[in-house]
């Protein structure tokens, strides 16, 4: 089972454990020379749209019909909740990260964008949604 999720979701997955590994191992503090407001959220917001486009690709490739209420579970819902469960795993089970709303705020917007960008790869335009 796990290498037919391996099979159909290859970049969707090394995206997800991406952003575990990201959320979750101590980084160091990097300095850039430009200071953009908000630098962290937006990282959280293109990390989370790239993983729901993935998903978004891989699911479409790997099937011809669209599952409505899978693509929701998966592609919508899943990834907001592992958003939340790495702020908490940040905020409570470790001692060099800190979880915080913000980011969480941040993560689900991006899950949003990832999702329209989703729905318009599958609806292009042009073509009936029906």
């Amino acid at each position: 089972m796990l290498y037919l999720y391996l099979r159909r979701y290859p970049v969707s997955l090394l995206l997800a454990v991406t952003i575990v590994l990201l959320s979750v191992l101590p980084l160091s503090d990097m300095k850039v020379g430009v200071q953009v407001p908000l630098a962290d959220k937006w990282t959280h917001m293109v990390m989370y749209a790239a993983l729901i486009v993935a998903i978004w690709f891989d699911y479409k490739r790997a099937h011809e019909r669209c599952n409505a209420w899978r693509l929701l579970l998966f592609a919508f819902l899943a990834p907001v909740a592992m958003g939340g469960v790495l702020e908490l795993v940040q905020a409570y089970l470790t001692t060099y990260r800190s979880g915080e709303w913000l980011d969480f705020v941040a993560n689900t917007i991006g899950v949003c964008i990832g999702t329209v960008c989703g729905l318009l790869m599958r609806f292009p335009a042009g073509r009936s949604a029906a």
